[in-house]
């Protein structure tokens, strides 16, 4: 029994936060786990910034909601579901994901959760648990799951090299350089039919 795990941001949807960043004028919100591997580290400074500016939830939605799944990733995810089961793995939280979830046809998604006052002020965040793309791909191999991993991030690197297969996806030149064994794909119908011979 195999069941696939795909990271969301940079993979299926654009980054939030750089869309964000542009959409509100500040350039340091361009940082994403691309740039750094310490997810907390990273989720502090951001709230920094955003606290700042005073911005908060409201703002973050109002851009997520004009923000559509990449080009063709609709279609993979339609297409992937029909042969196997599919988890989204994220680091972003379930104030973030439903808009997005609803334009790729609700697939599941395991992520976290914010901490917002009413005033909409993010206050903090909550983590499912800690490695949480590993520790789900580890849980799912302790039930009988074998899992195919795919993600472009450091984040990502833990799942997809405990997994039986992973692959990089529209990736960075400087993580594909740095982990030469993962194979690489930056189109879907390539990322599929990898996924399908490991099926």
């Amino acid at each position: 029994m195999k069941i696939v795990c795909l990271d969301m941001e940079g993979v299926l949807v654009p980054e939030i936060w750089i869309a964000f960043s542009e959409a509100s004028g500040i350039p340091e919100l361009r940082r994403t786990t691309r740039d750094e591997p310490d997810y907390d580290k990273l989720m502090k400074f951001r709230l920094g910034i955003l606290k700042e500016h005073g911005l908060g939830l409201k703002e973050i939605q109002a851009t997520i909601a004009k923000i559509d799944p990449l080009p063709g990733a609709r279609e993979f995810m339609d297409e992937l579901r029909t042969l196997t089961q599919v988890i989204i793995l994220s680091d972003t939280f379930e104030q973030f994901a439903k808009p997005l979830m609803e334009k790729l046809n609700w697939p599941t998604i395991f992520c976290n959760s914010l901490e917002a006052a009413e005033s909409g002020e993010i206050t903090g965040y909550k983590m499912r648990c800690e490695k949480s793309k590993l520790t789900t791909v580890k849980a799912l191999q302790s039930i009988g799951y074998d899992t195919i991993a795919a993600g472009d991030s450091f984040n990502d690197l833990g799942m997809i090299r405990a997994s039986k297969a992973g692959f990089l996806f529209k990736s960075t030149e400087q993580i594909k350089k740095d982990y030469p064994e993962l194979p690489a794909y930056e189109e879907f119908p390539d990322l599929l039919n990898a996924i399908k011979a490991a099926l």
